[in-house]
Order: structure tokens, then sequence, then C-alpha cells
């Protein structure tokens, strides 16, 4: 499996972007391309926080630094600090626009897709709706199968519409996803989906101090297997 490296010479910034949704919506994003990049992804926040949010700062920073370039950007009702999630068909026309933007940006990097909670299940629905044009694959950092103590599986059943291949990257305690409905899941979707286990983590990645580990130790080793799966994607082109 082809591992994307770790880079040291990273050229730390994030650059402004406005991406078009409809002629009447735009967004903000946040570009963050090292000279190094092998791959970009299109980064979705969750439900509770915008693209400014910690995590996903953290997320963008590193995974520069493993030479993945990332288009972080805002879901309308982030963009005018709403509470509210927008209607899934503006979501899905969100991370759409998001994609496409990605893609003018560096047409020449292979382009990944995904998000935080929320938006990577938008990410997903959108790919199941209409194939993201170039998206070679769906990321999931924690996969919001069900909302805490009450397991279901219906919000995945759009990912058997997915043609692509899926990394689903989830703490062993996350309330979002008992494992006993994720690890079926996950080999019911076939060869296409990855699902990668992060001991003792919760839907944030966190870890509790009995672990002995951090969580930004937790964040490096997600954002590695990340950059891992991504270069074996690429590897297998």
């Amino acid at each position: 499996m082809k591992r994307i490296a770790r880079h040291t010479n990273r050229v730390a910034s994030a650059v402004p972007q406005t991406i078009f949704v409809t002629e009447a919506i735009s967004v903000s994003g946040l570009w963050q391309c090292a000279p190094e990049s092998k791959a970009s992804l299109v980064l979705a926040h969750g439900a509770g926080a915008g693209m400014h949010h910690p995590f996903l700062a953290g997320v963008a920073n590193e995974l520069e630094g493993l030479g993945v370039a990332t288009l972080r950007y805002q879901f309308p009702y982030a963009e005018h600090h709403g509470k509210r999630p927008d209607p899934p068909a503006l979501c899905h026309a969100t991370v759409r626009a998001a994609a496409g933007a990605a893609l003018q940006l560096a047409p020449l990097l292979p382009l990944f897709a995904g998000g935080k909670s929320f938006g990577g299940r938008m990410t997903s629905q959108a790919q199941a709706a209409s194939p993201l044009a170039e998206v070679r694959g769906v990321v999931f950092l924690g996969f919001p199968l069900h909302p805490p103590k009450q397991p279901s599986e219906a919000r995945a059943e759009h990912l058997f519409k997915v043609g692509i291949p899926l990394l689903f990257l989830q703490g062993t305690h996350d309330a979002f996803a008992e494992l006993s409905l994720l690890q079926p899941l996950a080999t019911r979707l076939g060869e296409r989906a990855t699902l990668t286990l992060f001991q003792d983590a919760d839907h944030s990645f966190h870890v509790p101090a009995r672990t002995g580990r951090t969580d930004a130790q937790v964040q490096t080793a997600v954002l590695s297997a990340l950059a891992s799966w991504i270069g074996s994607i690429i590897a297998g082109d």
C-alpha cells in the first residue's frame, strides 16, 4: 500500500474562497495546499460547528503536512450563523459546488470528499444522488449512523448507491454509531468500504485520560490512516 509521505517543509496557510452554490447563494471556503500535495480533500463541517471549528482547522493543518490539500467550506446556515441545518437538497448542492471549486483550484490533484459527521453524510448523500465530478472516494470522520441511544441503519441506506470507495474513521465509543450495527454494515457494503476503528475514542475522537493517550495523538492516528487510504486509492488507479 502506497503511503502519502509526511512533509516537513509545510506552507501553513489558508486562502479564503467564495463558493457559488446558486446564483443567489454563496458560501465561504478555506483552501490549504502545500507545494508537495499529492491529493485534495473537500472537507465539510459537522452540524453544530462551521469550518472554523478547532477540530476541522487541526485536520486541515495536519493533512497539509501529510500531502493532502483541503478545501473547507460552510453550509449556508453556518455561513449566516444559523443553528438549524439547511434542507438536504441545499446541503447536497453545496457539497457539489465545493467539489467543483476544489477541482478548479487543483485540477491535476486526485480529488476526494467527505467531512465530519453531518458533513460526511451530506457528502455521501450527494454522491449517491448523482456522482460528484472526479471524486474518487468519500471520507467519514465519524459517520453519524443514528442519534445517540436510537440505534438504526436508516441513515445508511443511501450508501449502497455509492459506487466509489468509502472510508469510515470511527471511535469505538462513538454514541452515534454502535459497532454492532456499523461493523456488519461495512461488511455488507463490500470491498469499497474500509472501516478503521480507534480504541476508546468518542464521536469527536476524544479519549479518556485513563487510556494514556491524548486527543492530539488520536487525531494524528486518524489522519495518518486517512492519508494512507488516499495513497492506496491513488496507487490503485
